[in-house]
């Protein structure tokens, strides 16, 4: 009887610590997401790795989607509540679904860009406009040629931007619609006069000897890739928000302060494991170089609004009066977001810091 009286304690207290793992892992919240495959998804993807997600109580799932407005379309499906997304379709969140912009991914001005063949009457042309002396082409080497794009994304941005360069507007040349994938297949089997890419297709085109005729930056733009987040779930759950923020923060000073060299073997197999793209190193290195992220406390100055529109603010601005320039957006949305109120710092404000380290 006494034995029996001591071991059914001992049992019991077996049984708890065996159940204890499970009964945690019960307690972590799920948060779906929407990434693409591009850099910005290398910090999400390597939060989940590292179990970072976990330590914030947290289970990311990692979504991949084609595209930034397959991201913003899905948004009433609740398929994802944070997300990566270009800035162009940040606007879209922001007019059609009531989505916020919490962060900044990075800065992709010099990863979205139009390529064209190296014997093209467009690649034969440079400096047309004294003003931006590196771009390539002539309005009439443009005018009526056809150009395959991903609509409303950060490389219709660079298409867009290119083309007023040249003093041509989306009008002037014919837009087919196709994903990166597809418009990139596309033209290497010879559709198109010239294709529109994000990073890494893009540097997949130059690899192939395809000439850039002009970036975001070259055309004397800025355009940042923005993390999203659901506006009604975000107010409901700050802090699942901010968890994921913190987590996330931790890729995002990795990628700032770790040489970009040592960093490739690991974001190869990222985007082989998660995106099932094969990189080479050449073009791995070029994609972490080329993508400038923002620390902690450049986030928070980046979104700070306190003595007028934050910087990220007059970004997202100048992305809608360009495509109501262009009749993407009529007089009256460009209204309703012309303040870019959906871009907000208190999410980044209320994580708490100090963010950890990625490397313990």
């Amino acid at each position: 009887m006494k034995l029996r009286n001591l071991l059914g304690p001992a049992l019991a207290a077996v049984l708890f610590l065996a159940a204890a793992p499970v009964l945690q892992a019960k307690e972590l919240v799920k948060v779906p997401m929407g990434w693409m495959n591009e850099n910005e998804t290398f910090a999400a993807w390597l939060a989940h790795e590292r179990g970072w997600d976990k330590e914030e109580g947290l289970d990311f799932e990692v979504n991949y989607f084609n595209s930034g407005m397959d991201i913003v379309n899905a948004t009433p499906s609740g398929s994802w509540v944070v997300a990566g997304n270009g800035a162009v379709p940040g606007v879209w969140g922001g007019l059609r679904y009531d989505t916020y912009v919490i962060a900044i991914g990075n800065d992709e001005s010099y990863t979205n860009g139009v390529l064209v063949r190296p014997d093209s009457p467009i690649a034969k042309v440079k400096g047309w406009n004294k003003d931006f002396p590196d771009v390539l082409g002539s309005p009439e080497t443009v005018r009526g040629k056809t150009f395959l794009c991903t609509t409303m994304s950060s490389p219709h941005m660079a298409l867009s931007s290119w083309l007023k360069v040249l003093g041509l507007t989306d009008k002037d040349v014919v837009i087919k619609n196709m994903d990166q994938p597809q418009a990139l297949g596309a033209f290497e089997n010879g559709t198109g006069d010239g294709v529109a890419l994000w990073a890494p297709h893009l540097y997949v085109g130059e690899a192939k000897g395809w000439r850039l005729a002009g970036n975001i930056k070259n055309c004397g733009q800025t355009l940042p890739i923005v993390i999203q987040a659901d506006k009604k779930y975000a107010d409901a759950h700050p802090e699942v928000i901010t968890g994921f923020l913190r987590a996330y923060m931790r890729g995002i000073h990795m990628l700032k302060n770790e040489p970009a060299e040592s960093l490739v073997p690991l974001y190869r197999r990222f985007f082989m494991d998660w995106a099932g793209q094969q990189y080479t190193p050449e073009v791995a290195l070029k994609d972490i170089k080329t993508h400038p992220v923002f620390n902690y406390e450049e986030q928070l100055r980046l979104l700070d609004n306190s003595k007028g529109m934050s910087e990220a603010q007059q970004w997202q601005r100048y992305l809608a009066a360009f495509f109501t320039q262009l009749g993407r957006l009529t007089p009256e949305e460009y209204e309703r977001v012309k303040n870019a109120d959906y871009v907000t710092d208190k999410f980044m404000k209320m994580v708490k810091t100090p963010i950890p380290p990625y490397a313990k």
